[in-house]
């Protein structure tokens, strides 16, 4: 099992539906956020392109921020999530400064923290809340290993991307384009 995550950047409207819904779910801090809404405007006026993306933690299969986490607190769950174990997480930053997408904050509780996939949901057979919450439905999850997931299908019939490849982390966050 591999759970992973595609945002269709051509249905997608910048609305921030998704960031409400996770900060509700997950009891996010004011002034704080586990996803965000990123803006990428290209070409020079009057051939600009815009593309408008939902982004996260990326869930990374070789993830940084696991491998320098001092205490373990950062860790893999099921099915690849990455997690931050609150009571085990000093405070440290070390993940915050490996992360290559800054999808990593310092909780004003004294633990880092990001966005889990709504792990608690999934559990109980239900989607992440950003994704619920999407009125253009441009967000698909599931199992990369099971051919018949949402995720999967579409990634088969899509061109897609991921943010920063160079970086080696095998991201489990796919833009489609």
């Amino acid at each position: 099992m591999r759970y992973a995550m595609a945002i269709d950047t051509r249905k997608c409207v910048g609305c921030s539906d998704c960031v409400v819904a996770c900060q509700t779910e997950n009891n996010v801090p004011i002034g704080f956020c586990r996803d965000w809404v990123v803006e990428v405007m290209d070409g020079s006026y009057p051939q600009l392109e815009i593309e408008i993306r939902s982004e996260r933690c990326n869930h990374c299969a070789n993830s940084p921020c696991v491998r320098c986490c001092p205490t373990g607190a950062s860790h893999y769950s099921d099915g690849g999530i990455v997690l931050v174990t609150e009571n085990k997480c000093i405070g440290c930053g070390a993940c915050i400064a490996s992360c290559p997408y800054d999808a990593r904050y310092s909780h004003p509780e004294g633990y880092v923290d990001k966005c889990t996939f709504c792990i608690h949901r999934i559990q109980k057979g239900l989607e992440p809340a950003c994704v619920a919450a999407c009125p253009t439905k441009c967000m698909y999850f599931g199992d990369m290993d099971d051919p018949n997931s949402n995720v999967s299908k579409i990634l088969k019939v899509r061109k897609y991307k991921t943010l920063i490849p160079e970086a080696g982390t095998d991201p489990q966050l796919y833009f489609l384009i």
